[in-house]
């Protein structure tokens, strides 16, 4: 099943988030390259796909998994978690009803 996973920053987050990032990516791209990862992104804290200094507000990740027990544990071993980037993450299921 698809879950979502929406994790809001805390404030400042942009250095942490630099830092963390490649080990942050490695984890989406193992999902990928099973095929469960079917979108991830940031949430820019300004209308651009570059928000410059301003970083970014949060995370989107939907992912399959195969239970819910089983997103929550993978969301909460984000290194964003342990960078202190993420200061709230929820996970829920989602259920896809159009697009590609």
């Amino acid at each position: 099943m698809l879950y979502m996973i929406y994790s809001t920053d805390v404030e400042n987050s942009l250095e942490k988030r630099l830092a963390a990032r490649p080990a942050h990516l490695a984890r989406l791209q193992e999902l990928d390259s099973q095929g469960r990862l079917h979108v991830a992104g940031p949430l820019p804290a300004v209308d651009s796909n570059d928000p410059g200094d301003a970083g970014f507000t949060g995370s989107l990740v939907i992912a399959e998994f195969d239970s819910l027990q089983q997103a929550r544990e993978w969301a909460a071993e984000d290194p964003y978690i342990a960078a202190g980037v993420y200061d709230n993450s929820v996970v829920k299921p989602f259920k896809k009803v159009l697009g590609a």
